[in-house]
């Protein structure tokens, strides 16, 4: 049996039947992973849904999207007439929450050359193809200047205008354009929304048909609907038990190939170049904290000097003020010493730690003296005693203060607002999540996706060297 099966079949009962004191102690660890898996296992969902059902603050733990028809509102002299449009593209649904990069990747135009009649004015009027097809037909008839003008003039200036008889001798289609374009005559831009397409048994016959519904959500034993293939089909109510509605998977991966590849749109920061600060100021800050950490500690716990506790107690008193105290002492430091924008004003300021001290030094007071004076009876010099000696003796305390050093670096915002926040090319991973949400445009997508991201190294370097943290912690105060 694995180490992990005979870790979770322990118990302090007798074979056979489990105590209160086991149901005590695996219900605490139940709830212990519950408490950290669920936030996490949630951003991962997250992050590869689509920004259209993030948006729709879809509560399903699956990025999965149900088969789609349109509703189509065409808006004309003679007023509204509501129909269905099949079996249209998703990108087509999406349009008008598609950003322009997305919006490149498809042709519109030449989509809209497969329909005609009605399909095709709201067609035209949800892919926002109303004012650049009315422009060219003004241009291909070679009509007054006005016309295209006439959408932004105000009212009194429109009366001296008469658009009737431009109109006349037009055909129908073109008329229908311009009349949409210029707002005359009762003509308005015409609406098409995403609606779940659904099978249901048909009230009157008992024919199962397909059904175009607004929502699932909801408690209501009913739900309205309107018939697919009936054009002038009226609204019904239909039981919500009858309905089947067919939903799919659609994993949104593009949210970490866009910013990784630098495609994420209207975003200013090269996320790549912020994950190799992050590498670059984690991994320098954390050498420096261990060989600063360490030689404060290898003083305070093998040398006898005046004022030793006095140091030692200074240094444990910092523990109790809050980060936020210090912020504007750091910022004047990083501007008084010229590291203001740069990587460096991340990686100095956090070099020693007073946490580190304190478990290095209480693990090398475990450390017998007798090895010191051995060595220096052998000409040893006071570094080579630290280099040789000390740190490989220590080296359970060292690589847990490393361990917990990277994760303190990489997850740090404060320090990396504080010095690099108006350079955006020494941002770090932190500073560059902040950048997906703004105060007009959120890429919740993008954060979330981002956000796993930076999840990930902090977790392996934990799950793969956990056990030298929990040795050296475990070691610092008993040899």
């Amino acid at each position: 049996m694995s180490t992990l099966g005979q870790f979770l079949t322990r118990r302090a009962g007798p074979p056979g039947r489990l105590s209160l004191t086991d149901w005590i102690a695996y219900s605490y660890l139940l709830m212990g992973f519950l408490v950290i898996l669920l936030p996490v296992l949630w951003i991962g969902l997250n992050s590869i849904k689509s920004q259209a059902q993030l948006e729709r603050q879809d509560l399903s733990l699956l990025p999965s999207e149900f088969s789609k028809v349109a509703r189509a509102t065409l808006n004309t002299p003679d007023g509204k007439r509501i129909f269905i449009i099949d079996s249209l593209p998703q990108w087509v649904l999406d349009w008008r929450g598609l950003s322009e990069q997305e919006r490149a990747q498809h042709d519109p135009e030449s989509f809209l050359l497969g329909f005609s009649g009605d399909d095709r004015a709201v067609l035209r009027s949800h892919l926002g193809l109303t004012g650049q097809q009315a422009r060219a037909l003004i241009n291909e008839l070679n009509l007054p200047d006005w016309v295209a003008n006439y959408p932004t003039l105000t009212q009194s200036q429109r009366a001296d205008y008469d658009v009737e008889s431009l109109l006349q001798g037009l055909s129908a289609q073109d008329t229908a354009l311009l009349s949409e374009f210029l707002s005359y005559n009762g003509y308005k831009p015409h609406r098409l929304i995403s609606q779940i397409k659904a099978i249901a048994p048909d009230p009157l016959t008992g024919e199962m048909r397909g059904w175009a519904i607004p929502s699932l959500s909801g408690t209501r034993d009913q739900v309205s609907a309107r018939a697919i293939d009936d054009p002038d089909a009226k609204v019904v109510r239909l039981p919500r038990a009858s309905l089947q509605a067919e939903k799919t998977l659609q994993p949104a991966f593009s949210n970490y190939s866009d910013p990784l590849l630098g495609k994420a749109y209207s975003i200013t920061v090269d996320f790549m170049g912020c994950l190799t600060n992050s590498v670059v100021a984690t991994f320098i800050a954390t050498l420096l904290t261990l060989l600063i950490n360490s030689m404060a500690a290898f003083a305070l716990s093998k040398y006898r000097f005046r004022g030793q506790v006095t140091f030692f107690v200074v240094i444990l008193a910092t523990l109790m003020v809050p980060p936020t105290i210090t912020l504007v002492g750091i910022f004047k430091m990083i501007d008084a010493t010229g590291l203001s924008g740069s990587i460096w004003g991340v990686i100095i300021p956090g070099a020693a730690t007073p946490a580190g001290v304190f478990l290095l030094r209480q693990y090398m007071l475990t450390i017998p003296d007798e090895l010191l004076e051995a060595a220096r009876m052998d000409a040893a010099s006071e570094w080579k005693i630290y280099w040789r000696i000390m740190l490989p003796l220590a080296l359970p305390a060292i690589a847990a203060l490393g361990i917990l050093s990277v994760i303190w670096r990489w997850n740090d915002l404060i320090l990396p607002m504080v010095a690099v926040a108006t350079t955006k090319e020494a941002y770090t991973l932190q500073l560059c999540l902040l950048e997906f949400r703004g105060e007009h445009l959120s890429q919740e997508h993008y954060r979330l996706a981002m956000t796993v991201v930076s999840l990930i190294p902090t977790t392996l370097v934990f799950v793969f060297l956990q056990r030298y943290i929990t040795t050296g912690i475990a070691n610092s105060g008993v040899k």
